[in-house]
């Protein structure tokens, strides 16, 4: 039978042994959106992490397939097939959270839930459709709960609120013309940026007896009303109207809201199994349109856009914990990704292994290292036509089954 201390020492190795396999999952995650620090049972805590992703997905057969030097920045087919689609990049968090009497607890935490980086360059054969793709968010957020005794536990209501940023932008090739005629390099660029509020609500159940704890909570999707940015096409004076300008435009999208079930329990002295099943509304990007705000009139399709064509994601992840001294614990994971991209993109569905290490010298200190091992399944990226609408018909590519790794490690004070 596990006892509280068992609890304190060896559930927090949920957060850490899982902490990097939602780092490249679908969509735009990175380390979405995580709340665990709530239930530390410590009147007071303080947590700074971070983790490195290290992805590895290499496309391959490339094949420029709209050839136009006006509308598809003319035949590229004589640059390399392949090319390093992704870049290595780091997630931090910092948590505050503090308990008020016996019933209440908030935290409040920055993170970086939402992210992307694609930067396979210049010198591939779908540089008319991608050069560099770099989308941040920075989350500020505020969680409380109330809890209460019901039957052998206690039950858990949650909220809270947070606020959002996201800035980006997007660099292609649009016509090799100007090259031909020495008047710029072709390639145009979109910048963009914008914030919004979203809640979360949830309830939980714990019995610290058993080490069990289940908790199912709601993050809300953040509207980003008013998205704008400008489109630079001062190296690409040849396009009609637009072109040797920079452009102010607009958009509008949302980051998705999700849902997760987190499950845990106690299963042997010394020994906790734990699960979770995550569901992430992808399929609200779909393709984001950018129009000129000065008074331009604005192409069918936007001045340029955002194609995404994302569907929604799935998360499926579970592991066992064992606690060897007062001093350490670890835990093992392995998770499942449902690939966010159906026939266009190179996000594809993901295993991934986890293993956490926990170290804890005194009881007002803990110091956690995780890493994670991750293969990254196969596919191929093409037209897809989309409410009679078609996309991918720039470039075409495939891909196969790639590797993916991360590093994470945090330090958490608790007094």
């Amino acid at each position: 039978m596990a006892s509280r201390r068992f609890s304190k020492g060896v559930t927090s190795l949920v957060l850490l042994s899982s902490l990097a396999s939602p780092a490249f999952a679908g969509g735009l995650e990175r380390g979405g959106y995580n709340i665990d620090q709530l239930f530390d049972t410590s009147p007071f805590s303080f947590q700074s992490g971070v983790t490195y992703v290290t992805p590895q997905r290499k496309l391959k057969d490339v094949r420029d397939t709209n050839t136009s030097i006006f509308t598809g920045g003319g035949n590229l087919n004589s640059r390399p097939n392949s090319a390093d689609e992704t870049s290595n990049y780091t997630i931090p968090y910092i948590g505050f959270k503090a308990g008020f009497g016996d019933a209440i607890d908030c935290l409040v935490d920055y993170s970086e839930p939402f992210g992307g980086h694609s930067d396979p360059g210049l010198n591939w054969a779908g540089a008319n459709d991608n050069i560099e793709t770099e989308i941040k968010t920075r989350n500020y957020g505020g969680t409380c709960s109330y809890r209460f005794d019901v039957g052998p536990g206690q039950l858990r209501f949650i909220g809270g609120a947070f606020y959002q940023e996201v800035e980006g932008f997007k660099e292609r090739l649009v016509s090799t013309l100007p090259l031909l005629l020495g008047t710029g390099t072709g390639v145009g660029r979109l910048d963009l940026e914008d914030s919004g509020w979203g809640w979360r609500a949830g309830l939980a159940y714990e019995i610290p007896e058993y080490a069990m704890r289940a908790s199912l909570v709601y993050n809300s999707r953040v509207k980003y009303d008013d998205l704008t940015g400008t489109v630079d096409l001062r190296q690409v004076p040849v396009v009609p109207i637009y072109g040797g300008l920079i452009t102010p435009v607009s958009g509008s999208a949302e980051a998705p809201d999700s849902l997760e079930l987190k499950v845990q329990t106690g299963i042997a002295p010394d020994w906790l199994a734990f699960g979770s099943v995550k569901w992430t509304n992808w399929s609200v990007l779909q393709s984001v349109a950018f129009c000129p705000t000065n008074g331009l009139s604005c192409p069918a399709g936007g001045l340029t856009s955002l194609d995404l064509l994302y569907r929604d994601g799935w998360t499926i992840s579970g592991g066992v914990g064992h606690k060897f001294t007062d001093q350490w614990a670890g835990a093992v994971s392995l998770t499942w990704d449902r690939g966010t991209s159906h026939g266009y993109g190179a996000q594809t569905d993901s295993w991934t292994l986890g293993v956490g290490a926990a170290y804890t010298p005194t009881e007002h200190i803990e110091w956690r290292i995780a890493g994670a091992v991750g293969l990254l399944t196969s596919g191929s990226s093409g037209v897809l036509t989309q409410d009679g609408v078609t996309y991918g018909d720039k470039v075409s590519y495939s891909f196969g089954n790639d590797l993916v790794t991360a590093l994470s490690t945090s330090l958490k004070v608790k007094f």
